[in-house]
């Protein structure tokens, strides 16, 4: 999305400006996300942040299936509800819902869009491959993120090989006109978004240097050309959302184009 150019890029800073989360604010919350995997009760055909919980492997480039959680997760619900008419679940006392399960849960067949970051060290097992498989299929929606450089890359496309095969499910690049980019927001490019200490520390946005200085937006699409896996490469979409009322260059740098990126995502995998 063109920063600063549409009146739609103005009211989306606007709306997340009036709404930033302040410290005092963000410690009443601690604890009352504690990480545990969720059970068929936890659905109510409401929107959940879903996100998936994997093993990681030796020899691999990421941090884990946390990283982010669960201020990513609870901010993009948060603003998908005030910047759309998509009815998000909440609890009692009116926070969003995330929820994490494992790519083996039949849970997972609950929620339409899943997101797991830096899945450059993501283990695979074959009961997981073969139920993520069906899942995306049957009409799920995968979104992996923030993972940075080739090795972490190659890692990745190996293991998601063990779900959806080539030739028959290819990863192919995404054009910058495909739908996706044009649901809500109109997005030009896909930005190069980086964790907040790395920009306060560096001015920069390439993690891994020139090995991670071109953003990639892939995906594999099943046979009537919907996309069923969106992999953001050498970019943290997370960082922009979680670490949105932290710094104010990092917020009118990061988070409207983030949040404008997320949203139309999301409502992607809901409508598809």
């Amino acid at each position: 999305m063109r920063a600063g150019t549409s009146w739609r890029t103005r009211i989306v800073i606007a709306s997340i400006a009036a709404g930033l989360v302040t410290p005092a604010a963000e410690a009443q919350f601690r604890g009352r996300f504690a990480p545990r995997l969720a059970t068929p009760a936890d659905y109510d055909g409401s929107f959940h942040f879903c996100r998936g919980w994997f093993r990681s492997g030796f020899g691999g480039d990421g941090g884990g299936w946390a990283a982010d959680y669960p201020w990513a997760d609870i901010n993009l619900s948060i603003r998908l509800g005030e910047l759309t008419k998509t009815l998000v679940s909440r609890t009692a006392a009116g926070d969003p819902k995330p929820l994490i399960m494992r790519l083996s849960d039949p849970t997972l067949f609950q929620c339409p869009f899943v997101m797991m970051t830096e899945v450059g060290a993501i283990a695979i097992s074959a009961a997981e491959a073969a139920n993520l498989r069906a899942y995306l299929l049957k009409g799920g929606f995968l979104w992996v993120d923030d993972f940075w450089g080739s090795y972490a890359w190659n890692y990745w496309a190996g293991q998601i090989r063990k779900v959806l095969a080539p030739p028959e499910y290819p990863i192919v690049d995404l054009p910058s006109g495909h739908p996706m980019f044009n649901v809500q927001f109109r997005v030009a490019e896909t930005p190069q978004i980086t964790n907040i200490g790395f920009w306060l520390a560096t001015g920069t946005t390439s993690e891994r240097g020139a090995d991670s200085a071109v953003v990639h937006t892939r995906a594999i699409l099943d046979r009537d050309g919907r996309v069923m896996v969106l992999m953001t490469h050498n970019t943290d979409f997370g960082d922009s959302w979680e670490r949105e009322a932290e710094d104010p260059s990092f917020f009118y740098k990061f988070a409207a184009n983030g949040y404008a990126f997320g949203i139309n995502v999301v409502l992607y995998a809901l409508t598809h």
